[in-house]
């Protein structure tokens, strides 16, 4: 087991299967809210379903939109189990926020240094704590 250590953008514990895009996501125009599919066209994992899973990804990118539609898929049950960030991006924690205020859903975020985050390969076992006073992510195997 290797523990890496960052900080909190949004309280909670989740475990999943990480799912690692190499390049940001938006997920206004990227993301089916209802199925958790990824749609954007030019994405280069278009098709795959992160609902449930461990998003490690850079940052998001664009929209502000894109708060509304991770909201709506934490409320659909179709939104990434937690969202693991290179860099803070208030619009993903924003849509997370939200879902946990109006629906009582968390969505963890958390953001590690790039060395650490480089280091997550894709299809291993997570776990994520975000506490108030840092974060860690714990990966079994791989």
């Amino acid at each position: 087991m290797d523990e890496l250590v960052g900080s909190s953008l949004v309280v909670g514990a989740a475990r999943g299967r990480s799912f690692v895009l190499t390049q940001p996501l938006s997920f206004w125009g990227g993301l089916d809210s209802a199925t958790g599919r990824l749609i954007d066209a030019h994405h280069g994992r278009m098709g795959a379903v992160i609902a449930g899973r461990v998003l490690v990804m850079p940052s998001g990118r664009g929209s502000s939109s894109s708060s509304s539609v991770l909201a709506e898929a934490i409320r659909a049950g179709a939104a990434p189990a937690a969202i693991v960030l290179a860099e803070p991006d208030p619009i993903v924690a924003l849509g997370a926020i939200v879902a946990r205020e109006l629906y009582g859903i968390t969505c963890p975020i958390i953001v590690l240094p790039r060395e650490a985050h480089a280091r997550i390969p894709d299809d291993i076992e997570l776990t994520v704590e975000a506490a108030r006073d840092g974060a860690s992510l714990r990966m079994f195997g791989g």
